[in-house]
């Protein structure tokens, strides 16, 4: 198969990324919901010291997250025709979306976009999650755009849930199976 021919072939897992705030979660669940495929919340996979970093208004290193990185990367693996998965996850560097690509050939990403005004305002909303507001800005600072990189669907964060999971299953459906 072809680079370009890979690079359109329908994903039996998705990521669902960006920054803290953008709706990984609510959204992961309505597309899994939609598609049928079993949910893997990224956030119950950190360790708990990265957790309490979290929770201090303390950013994470690429060293702190590259245990967590490899769970998922092996929870992806997992993923085949017969049980797709949606995995939330930050995944906000190249090199973290390559290493879980590394793990699964027929991966995609499902880039939730959205302003730092509303992402701030959603993360000091949340009551109850570990994740600190002061570490919003640290999420822009370190997000690389992923709209250039292969098997990437944008969609605007702000969109209602459950045109989310239509705009995903339509993008699945333009790729050969």
């Amino acid at each position: 198969m072809s680079s370009s021919d890979s690079s359109r072939r329908r994903p039996v897992a998705l990521v669902v990324m960006g920054v803290s705030g953008c709706g990984k979660s609510s959204a992961g669940e309505a597309i899994a919901l939609h598609l049928g495929w079993r949910l893997v919340e990224g956030d119950s996979y950190h360790a708990a010291e990265s957790v309490a970093k979290m929770q201090a208004g303390i950013a994470l290193t690429d060293a702190d997250r590259a245990g967590w990185l490899q769970r998922l990367a092996q929870l992806l693996a997992e993923a085949d025709d017969g049980q797709g998965v949606v995995l939330t996850c930050s995944a906000l560097k190249r090199q973290y979306r390559e290493l879980l690509r590394a793990s699964q050939s027929r991966l995609g990403f499902v880039f939730l976009d959205l302003s730092y005004d509303t992402a701030l305002a959603r993360v000091q909303q949340r009551a109850g999650h570990f994740f600190s507001p002061e570490l919003v800005a640290n999420q822009f600072a370190t997000l690389e755009d992923p709209r250039d990189e292969s098997q990437v669907l944008t969609v605007d964060a702000d969109t209602p849930l459950d045109r989310i999971a239509q705009q995903v299953q339509q993008w699945l459906d333009a790729r050969q199976p």
